[in-house]
């Protein structure tokens, strides 16, 4: 491609309403341009990016025998109906009416459609298993869209459902997937790790989302020193530690802590760490019931796992008036001893005390609180969000480290989830009607490419990783009105495409600079600059984008060795994938 007849129009200087660095890049460099909030055009350099994921999810996806279909984006609300998410999904949905008044919803994922399609065309166990996936747009009508391609309304995905018979079945779909994952991201050169994950709003019994490590990651993500755990920091356990006996600690004693309310005021006021205090929480479950989460000082409540483990599908923090209403305790000096209501305390509380605890009365606390003798609980579990430095639950030599990733992919195991509530079922061996078990698997194709920039950036511009490089080769004229220079450089052009490597010909008639600025804000992996200079000696001048390393390739030899570097490049991670590290 030429780039003096390419649509590429490139910036200067940062849109004001560019938040991060690949929504920054990728509208400097021409790669999309806003048309509302959190919906994108995809100009032809970001849509050839975007080819390239796709590319790599389909070979990966058939490698792994699943079958490529396409669903409709518009979506009808009987479907949703059947499985109860019309009215539970919330404003995400966007939902519209056709001229006949008929409901409809802009997909924003597609259990409910692709089991309607298996129910009326699979009768057999023979059929099974079964994979189905698709690339298709999708839109959830964020509250607050933001970073670009990173949380749209609009946006690309790949999203496939296995269909078996059993859950030994879904079992061994789901790793095919999780392996085809890590085959992906690690074809696409990315630094990734595959971590434990909450099901959320899709459901089902487990999941691994696929994390791009990146400072701007909005979710937090915890892995071990030592060993392969790694897990979002919502679902990441906490090792339970031994239960301390505290038969002789001193009475309770009630002592003044007047306009103390912070655990941190009271700690420094008390002359003991914060870890030796502890904290009592009231959360209001959708049904109503109030419920004290007791932890130590210094750690934060998981809100996730809390109400996994009550079982409850919303959760929110009582208010002030609320808290009072129901403890009797003013703010700030809440505690389990005589607590009015459940009591769900994490694992810390039973391994450590005695504890300094709110005294439910303004301007005091408890000290010597203890475990069985002052308070009660009614049930212990691991509801804090993990640290760095904590123990690793998996094995006994790693501690956790934490990271900030972006999620690029997620894999589910569904269950019988919507096909339980949609009537899927196939006759067995016996004759017998069996409900399909169903696995679920997405991946942003958009989210991915702007991770990659997220990941793969320096202050000059994007730093591309060859698999998703929207061209491989830029070669830049220096002086394209020198006969001996442009005719130099088409021929290398030429010679380049007949060997298979896609390359961007900046035959321009700009200045130098200008030209290699663009090339670096483009960051196309390789660059050959041909001037009359290098031309004298009878060689390219050979730019690599990430090392900057610079060498100069004989004439001859020019085309044959840039062929083989990308060949070698786009080779990484296609027999094997590992986690990116």
């Amino acid at each position: 491609m030429r780039y003096s007849q390419y649509l590429l129009p490139t910036l200067r200087e940062t849109p004001g309403d560019a938040d991060v660095v690949s929504q920054q890049l990728m509208m400097r460099a021409g790669m999309i341009r806003k048309v509302a909030a959190g919906i994108y055009d995809y100009l032809p350099l970001g849509l050839r990016a975007i080819r390239r994921m796709e590319t790599i999810v389909r070979e990966e996806m058939n490698r792994a025998g699943a079958i490529e279909v396409l669903m409709p984006m518009v979506v009808p609300a009987e479907l949703w109906e059947e499985t109860g998410r019309w009215q539970q999904y919330g404003r995400e949905l966007l939902r519209l009416k056709d001229r006949k008044e008929t409901d409809f919803c802009l997909g924003p994922t597609h259990e409910e459609v692709i089991t309607e399609l298996v129910r009326g065309t699979v009768r057999s166990y023979r059929q099974l298993p079964l994979n189905l996936y698709q690339i298709q747009s999708k839109f959830r009508d964020e509250i607050r869209p933001r970073f670009g391609l990173m949380r749209g309304r609009e946006f690309i995905m790949k999203d496939a459902y296995s269909f078996d018979l059993d859950q030994a079945g879904v079992d061994a779909a789901y790793d095919r997937m999780y392996q085809a994952y890590r085959r992906i991201f690690a074809r696409c050169g990315l630094n990734f790790r595959a971590v434990e994950a909450d099901t959320g709003n899709i459901g089902g019994s487990s999941s691994h989302e696929f994390m791009v490590l990146a400072e701007s990651g909005e979710d937090a993500i915890a892995s071990c020193s030592h060993c392969e755990y790694a897990a979002n920091v919502e679902k990441a356990e906490c090792r339970p530690q031994p239960v301390v006996c505290c038969d002789d600690a001193p009475p309770l004693e009630q002592v003044a802590t007047p306009g103390r309310k912070a655990i941190g005021e009271v700690a420094e006021f008390l002359g003991v760490p914060a870890s030796a205090t502890a904290k009592a929480l009231v959360l209001i479950t959708d049904g109503g019931e109030a419920v004290m989460a007791l932890l130590r000082g210094d750690h934060e409540l998981n809100p996730i796992k809390l109400k996994n483990v009550l079982g409850c599908a919303e959760l929110e923090m009582a208010t002030d008036e609320q808290i009072e209403k129901l403890t009797g305790a003013p703010v700030g000096y809440l505690g389990p001893v005589g607590a009015q209501i459940r009591v769900v305390a994490d694992l810390a509380i039973q391994s450590g005390g005695p504890w300094i605890t709110g005294a439910n009365v303004s301007d005091a606390h408890l000290r010597n609180s203890v475990l069985g003798r002052d308070f009660t609980v009614e049930r212990f579990a691991d509801i804090r969000n993990v640290e760095a430095g904590d123990p690793c639950p998996r094995c006994a030599a790693g501690r956790i480290e934490m990271w900030r990733g972006i999620e690029v992919g997620h894999v589910f195991k569904l269950g019988t989830k919507y096909s339980a509530a949609m009537r899927a079922t196939v006759l067995d061996d016996q004759g017998q009607e069996r409900t399909l078990v169903m696995g679920c698997y997405g991946i942003g194709i958009g989210r991915t490419v702007a991770a990659a920039i997220e990941q793969n950036h320096d202050d000059k511009g994007i730093v591309w990783p060859m698999p998703l490089a929207p061209f491989q080769v830029l070669i830049t004229l220096v002086n394209p009105k020198d006969e001996t220079v442009r005719g130099a450089g088409e021929q290398l052009y030429l010679e380049l495409q007949q060997r298979g490597v896609e390359v961007l010909l900046d035959d321009r008639d700009e200045r130098p600079g200008s030209k290699f600025a663009d090339a670096d804000l483009l960051g196309m992996p390789l660059r050959v600059t041909v001037g009359s200079k290098a031309l004298a000696e009878g060689a390219f001048e050979l730019q690599e984008r990430r090392s900057g390393a610079r060498s100069l390739l004989p004439l001859a030899e020019a085309a044959d060795r840039i062929a083989a570097q990308v060949r070698a490049a786009l080779a990484t991670g296609i027999e094997e994938g590992g986690d990116g590290r």
